[in-house]
């Protein structure tokens, strides 16, 4: 496949003109092309100048002949595309394998291994994601949290409540095979070419329920509602894991139980498992007017129908911290994701068609594992207390504190509203950050807020939102492993953003492949 990159159109301009111009930059004639398409469509705004970037790619009738492209010019790539092989190993898995958590790592690792004949066992703490969806209204609308499945656990893992946002910074060839996997399973075809793809929550539970159907079909079992609660270990391996429905045997556990099974954490350690604090992040989720976050990165084309909603990712360094937004969500909503009694925890989603008034957004500061003496459990006390303290301050009802921006660098609490309304849907109430957060937090969000305005004009208006806390950007916690993907116990395989090793949906599904291929190429199914 031949790549050509970098051209760049204006708005006005249709994908056809995008192909056309592709097919002159080659040099060649249109009967020595099998097939052609737009692989990619990202947008340029800076200096006030919006316009289309598109790569276009290209497959010739003889596709030996594409080599001879490469570096024609340094906008003309060749790339084979990778195939992603699962091979059958020689020893005789002795147990059936069990996959504790059914989040991206869970499933993706689950359906490579019934697809392979291994027959896993899923378990999940959580609900089906039907149940699951009610379940999580009913803690929006009455206040009743239930803290085996909530936003946080349950069908699909947290990044089900997002935004399905699949964009990623790894580059890893699984990648690809991921998208495939989703659009096989009913997720929009586009998400393949786009250079920024997303699925949306609304259309991403669709995409679960088959990828559940299929690991069944195969013989695959998925236990909810049955929580890992503790794990047996003969001579220094997996021998049997303990759950809330019973004992089941077992000498391979994929962990990939998310960012948020604290007690589970708890109990690996005291099991001996060797595990690390690593560096995360804390902060409030920050809403917009969307409608002025397309003004702040298209100008005066903001509203153009050919503009997509518009996104940012900002970052300022202060004092040797971190200050940057992260996980935004256009046209979104904040979302209400505690997952222990008496706590507050915010987190932000879209839809697919991203049609909300607002835009919302984490806008966090980082966290060392020096600040906790390098003690993952102090670190999980850290997130604790400010998700305890967002719940007193909220009136003890799982509302969440919140202060308009413009109080907020005044260093008055509570809020002034004006055109942007809070969306966190059990609802909000004055707040005072600064009785709530360090103040390392605070005075580097203060310091932050207006060097990004000046990097995006509006992200510090004084009528934006801030509601607290955003405690869960990433696991605290990395359970170390080896290169064959095992801790120090052998037969457990740490997995996902809950383990340490990814950082949204698309790492850890690609995580959770990489250790079934392992799998699969060391050991044959019984």
């Amino acid at each position: 496949m031949i790549l050509i990159n970098n051209i760049k159109l204006n708005i006005n301009a249709d994908r056809q003109t995008a192909l056309d111009r592709g097919v002159k930059m080659l040099g060649i004639s249109r009967s020595r092309i099998k097939d052609i398409w737009v692989h990619k469509v990202s947008i340029d705004a800076r200096k006030g100048n919006v316009s289309f970037v598109y790569s276009v790619a290209v497959k010739l009738a003889n596709p030996a002949a594409e080599e001879k492209f490469s570096g024609k010019n340094r906008d003309i790539v060749v790339k084979k595309e990778p195939e992603i092989s699962f091979g059958r190993g020689g020893e005789k898995i002795s147990s059936r394998p069990i996959v504790c958590g059914f989040g991206p790592a869970g499933f993706m690792c689950a359906l490579v291994l019934a697809k392979m004949g291994f027959r896993p066992i899923v378990l999940e703490q959580g609900q089906k994601i039907e149940q699951r969806i009610q379940t999580v209204k009913e803690f929006e609308e009455k206040g009743i949290l239930n803290t085996a499945s909530n936003i946080q656990f349950g069908e699909g893992g947290a990044g089900t409540f997002s935004d399905g946002k699949l964009t990623t910074r790894i580059s890893d060839e699984r990648c690809g095979y991921v998208l495939d996997t989703f659009i096989r399973h009913g997720a929009p075809a586009e998400i393949a070419k786009m250079a920024k793809p997303h699925i949306g929550t609304d259309l991403l539970v669709g995409v679960i329920k088959n990828i559940r159907e299929e690991i069944l079909s195969l013989g695959g079992e998925i236990l909810f509602d049955t929580a890992l609660t503790d794990i047996v270990i003969t001579n220094g391996r997996i021998s049997a894991v303990k759950t809330t429905n019973g004992d089941i045997p077992t000498q391979h556990l994929i962990l990939a139980t998310g960012h948020s099974a604290r007690e589970l954490f708890f109990t690996l350690k005291d099991r001996g498992v060797e595990m690390l604090a690593k560096p995360f992040s804390v902060g409030v989720r920050i809403e917009h007017l969307q409608s002025e976050i397309d003004k702040g990165l298209y100008h005066n084309l903001a509203g153009h129908p050919a503009l997509p909603k518009g996104e940012y990712q900002l970052s300022d360094t202060r004092r040797e911290r971190g200050v940057y937004t992260f996980c935004m969500c256009p046209g979104g909503s904040v979302v209400a994701a505690a997952s222990e009694e008496n706590t507050v925890v915010v987190n932000g989603m879209s839809r697919h068609a991203r049609d909300g008034r607002n835009a919302n957004s984490a806008l966090v500061v980082s966290v060392n594992p020096q600040d906790f003496d390098n003690d993952f459990t102090k670190a999980i006390a850290f997130q604790r207390k400010l998700e305890k303290a967002a719940f007193t301050m909220g009136g003890k009802s799982y509302k969440a504190p919140a202060q308009t921006v413009d109080r907020f660098l005044a260093g008055k609490p509570g809020m002034n509203i004006k055109r942007v309304q809070p969306t966190y849907p059990v609802g909000v109430v004055h707040g005072d950050f600064d009785r709530l957060f360090p103040s390392f937090i605070t005075d580097n969000l203060r310091q932050s807020l207006p060097a990004l305005d000046r990097k995006l004009h509006g992200f510090a208006a004084g009528d934006s939102v801030l509601t607290g806390v955003e405690t869960r950007t990433s696991s605290p916690v990395r359970i170390t492993r080896d290169e064959d993907y095992q801790s120090n116990i052998r037969g457990l395989y740490p997995a996902g953003e809950g383990a340490g090793y990814a950082g949204g949906i698309m790492s850890a599904a690609v995580d959770g492949v990489r250790i079934a291929q392992y799998i699969c190429a060391k050991y044959k199914p019984e």
